[in-house]
C-alpha cells in the first residue's frame, strides 16, 4: 500500500500515513487538535482545514460554502489522503505560539508480536499432533483374508510407522465400507502422542486421497466473546476466523454471576448447552467461509479462563468463588470434541488448555505459551486486560501470575454513557487548550452515542494533561467553559452536544466516570507493582511487556502511561499479540512440540493471591491518583507536565498585565 506525508501547519508536525487514511485521524494519530464533536461524520463542520499543497479526495460538505470549497477548504473528517498533503490548521490570531506546545504527544501503539507458522518451521518445531497418510492396500483375496484392520496395520507399520499403532473403536466401523468405495485407496488420520513413549492412534479414514485437506479448529472462549479460526495443517495459514457473543451473556455478564446461575437447578446443564451452541454457531460460520468438509477437520484445541471452561464441560464451578477459591482440576484428560456436544466429527480429538488457578486459567496459559515467553531468556511482563485482568511475569527459567479484579471499566461498564467498541463509540479524543473545544473520533466515523474503554482512557488522559482535572480526577471549575457543568450535583464535562449524537441526548464523561476507570487502573498496575515486588524485582527489571486481549489492540501506550495504567517504559519494549488465548490455541494445534511443553509450562507458573498478599493494598492506595501518588515514578510525563504549568502559569501573566 502506498504511503503519503502530512504537514501539518503551524504547528510543523509531519506523519505518514497509508492511501486512503481520513484525515482526521491522521491529525489525531500526529497529536494535533482539530475542533470536531461529530464523531467524524461531517454534521458539525467544525473540523475546517485548509490545503496549502497537494490535495484531498473528498472532505466537501453542506457545512462549507462555495467560497469555501474555492478557497481550498476541506473537512478533516470526510477527507482522505491520496498523495503528499500539506495542511494549514485555522489559528485564532491571538494565540500565543509557545499554545502549540500544550498539544498532545503523537498517539503510540505496541508493536505487533506473533509467532507465525514460518518461524516454526525454521525452529524445527512444525509437527501438526495430527497428520493425514495415503495409503494404496493390496486388496483381499483368497489367498490373502486376513482382516481389513490386520492389513491396515501391517501395512501402515511396515511403510511408515516404527511403533505401536491403535486404532479407535469409530474409525474401525467405518473401515470396511470405506476401504472398498475405492478399492482399498484410503487416507488415515493418525494423532501423535504428546508424550514421549505413548502410541498413535489412527482416529480416521476416509477413501482415496484426502492428504491435501488436513485441518484444525482453535476456540478461544471468553467471558463477553467467542472467536474461532479454521487452520490449514499443511500451510499453517488461517482459512477463516470468525466471532460471535457468548449466549451466556443472557445468565450474566460476569464469571460470578454465571457461578451462580449455574448453582440453580439445571442452570449448569443450560449454561454448558448455550456456549455449545456458541462455539458450534462459531464452527458453522468458518467451516462455511472456507468451503471445508467438517470431516477433513483432524483436531481441535479449546482455551478460555477457569469459569468458562469448567461450564464448557459441564463441571460444577462454583467452588470457584468459596474460599480457598479451588478449581476442579488443572489438567484434562484427553477425549472427543463431540463427547461434549460440539457439532465436528466424532474423531475429532480435543485439547482443553489447564488453568492455574480459580482467576488465571487455560487463555492465560494458551497467551503465555502463543507468546513464547516460556522460550525467552527476556524477563517478560504479560498482560491480558479486561474485567479481570491477568499478570504474568517471568521467563523461560520461571514463570509467576496473579489475577486482579478491575471492573467493567474498560469495557464501558461503570460509565454513564459507556459502552462497548462498537459503531458511534467514542475511541480517540483530543481537546483545544485554549476554547477546550473537544476532537471526537468514534468507531465508524459517525455520530457519537457512547464511550468505549480506549476512548475513555484517552478522553480522561487527556483532560489531565491539559489541566482540565487534577490528579484526583476532579475537573476544574474555574475553567471558563460551558462544556464543565455540574448535574445532580455530579460535575461533567461534555464531549458532544445533542444535536450532534445519535441518542438526542448531551453526551458527557463524569467525575464518577473518571473515579471508575482511575479505580480499574490503579488496580491493574499495583497488581503488576505487587507481583514484581514478591519476586525482588523492579520495573526497570523488565526487558518487554507483552499486551494481549482484545482492548490491547486499541488501546494508546503514552495515553495508557499518562493515567497510569501501564508503566512509564520505553514504547519499543512493548508488544502487542492481540488474542493471546485464540493465538495459543492456534499454536498448539500446529505443533505438537508446543502440547508437549503444556504441563510443564502449568507446573512453572506460581500463582499470587492478590487479595492475600499484605503489599498489594498499600500499592492499590498509592495507585488511586493520576497518574499515581508518586509522579517521579512517570518522569517524562512529569516534565511534561511541569512544562505545561509554566506555559500556562506564563499565559495568566501576560493576560493580567494586559499583554
Amino acid at each position: 500500500m502506498n504511503r503519503h506525508s502530512i504537514l501539518f501547519l503551524p504547528h510543523n508536525k509531519k506523519i505518514e500515513v497509508d492511501d486512503g487514511s481520513l484525515l482526521i485521524q491522521a491529525a489525531m494519530d500526529a497529536g494535533v487538535h482539530i475542533n470536531a464533536s461529530c464523531g467524524g461524520e461531517g454534521v458539525c463542520g467544525k473540523c475546517r482545514v485548509l490545503v496549502e499543497h497537494g490535495s484531498l479526495s473528498q472532505g466537501i460538505s453542506e457545512k462549507l460554502s462555495k467560497e469555501d470549497i474555492e478557497n481550498g477548504y476541506r473537512l478533516a473528517c470526510l477527507a482522505q489522503v491520496e498523495k503528499d498533503v500539506t495542511i494549514r490548521i485555522p489559528v485564532e490570531s491571538n494565540i500565543d505560539a509557545s499554545v502549540l506546545n500544550l498539544q498532545s504527544v503523537p498517539r503510540i501503539k505496541a508493536r505487533i508480536k506473533q509467532m507465525n507458522f514460518d518461524d516454526l518451521k525454521e525452529q524445527g518445531l512444525f509437527l501438526p499432533p495430527v497428520e493425514k497418510i495415503y495409503l494404496e492396500l493390496p486388496e483381499p483375496s483368497s489367498g490373502d483374508n486376513g482382516s481389513d484392520i490386520s492389513r491396515l496395520m501391517e501395512y501402515l507399520r511396515n511403510t511408515h510407522e516404527e511403533h505401536q499403532l491403535q486404532i479407535t473403536l469409530g474409525t474401525m466401523r467405518k473401515a470396511p465400507d470405506v476401504m472398498r468405495e475405492q478399492n482399498f485407496k484410503i487416507t488415515v488420520t493418525i494423532e501423535r502422542p504428546v508424550r514421549d513413549g505413548g502410541k498413535s492412534r489412527i482416529i480416521n479414514i476416509q477413501s482415496g486421497d484426502t492428504t491435501d485437506k488436513n485441518y484444525a479448529i482453535a476456540i478461544d472462549i471468553g467471558t463477553t466473546t467467542v472467536y474461532g479460526q479454521l487452520i490449514d495443517l499443511i500451510t499453517g495459514e488461517a482459512l477463516a476466523e470468525y466471532g460471535d457473543f457468548n449466549g451466556q451473556i443472557s445468565y450474566g455478564e460476569d464469571v460470578i454471576t454465571r457461578i451462580m446461575y449455574a448453582e440453580k437447578p439445571e442452570g449448569l446443564k443450560r449454561l454448558h448447552t448455550v456456549v455449545v451452541l456458541t462455539i458450534n454457531k462459531v464452527i458453522g460460520k468458518i467451516v462455511k467461509q472456507a468451503g471445508v468438509d467438517l470431516d477433513d477437520v483432524s483436531s481441535m484445541t479449546v482455551a478460555g479462563n477457569t469459569t468458562m471452561t469448567q461450564l464448557l464441560m459441564e463441571i460444577n464451578p462454583k467452588y470457584i468463588r468459596r474460599s480457598p477459591y479451588v478449581p476442579t482440576a488443572s489438567l484434562y484428560p484427553p477425549f472427543r470434541a463431540s463427547d461434549i456436544d460440539i457439532a465436528v466429527g466424532k474423531h475429532v480429538p480435543l485439547l482443553v488448555y489447564p488453568q492455574i488457578s480459580s482467576y488465571v486459567g487455560g487463555d492465560i496459559v494458551a497467551g503465555v505459551m502463543g507468546a513464547g515467553i516460556y522460550r525467552t531468556d527476556k524477563l517478560t511482563l504479560y498482560l491480558d486486560i479486561g474485567t479481570n485482568a491477568e499478570i504474568v511475569i517471568g521467563n523461560k527459567e520461571w514463570l509467576t501470575c496473579a489475577a486482579c479484579s478491575a471492573g467493567p471499566a474498560f469495557e464501558g461498564g461503570g460509565v454513564k454513557f459507556g459502552m462497548r467498541a462498537a459503531k458511534g463509540a467514542i475511541e480517540d479524543f483530543s481537546i483545544d487548550p485554549i476554547s477546550l473545544e473537544p476532537m471526537n473520533i468514534t468507531i465508524g466515523n459517525v455520530r457519537p452515542k457512547g464511550i468505549c474503554g480506549s476512548g475513555l482512557i484517552n478522553i480522561v488522559a487527556t483532560l489531565f494533561e491539559m489541566g482540565v482535572i487534577d490528579n484526583r480526577g476532579k475537573l476544574n471549575r474555574e475553567l471558563n467553559t460551558d462544556r464543565i457543568r455540574e448535574v445532580e450535583g455530579v460535575y461533567e464535562y461534555v464531549l458532544a452536544w445533542k444535536d450532534v449524537t445519535q441518542i438526542d441526548r448531551d453526551i458527557a464523561i463524569t467525575e464518577t466516570d473518571i473515579d471508575n476507570l482511575i479505580r480499574a487502573k490503579g488496580a491493574i498496575y499495583s497488581g503488576c507493582m505487587t507481583l514484581l515486588e514478591e519476586v525482588g524485582l523492579t520495573m526497570d527489571s523488565v526487558e518487554q511487556i507483552i499486551l494481549a486481549g482484545g482492548f490491547g489492540s486499541y488501546v494508546d501506550l503514552e495515553k495508557s502511561i499518562t493515567i497510569g495504567l501501564l508503566p512509564e517504559i520505553d514504547s519499543d519494549r512493548f508488544r502487542f499479540i492481540g488474542n493471546g488465548s485464540l493465538l495459543g490455541a492456534k499454536m498448539s494445534s500446529l505443533t505438537n512440540s508446543i502440547r508437549k511443553d503444556v504441563g510443564r509450562v502449568t507446573s512453572m507458573m506460581t500463582n499470587f493471591e492478590l487479595s492475600e498478599t499484605a503489599s498489594y493494598m498499600d500499592n492499590y492506595m498509592a495507585a488511586l491518583f493520576l497518574p499515581h501518588t508518586d509522579i517521579n515514578h512517570f518522569p517524562k510525563l512529569k516534565d511534561r507536565m511541569q512544562q505545561n504549568k509554566a506555559i500556562w502559569d506564563a499565559r495568566k501573566k501576560s493576560l493580567n498585565k494586559g499583554y
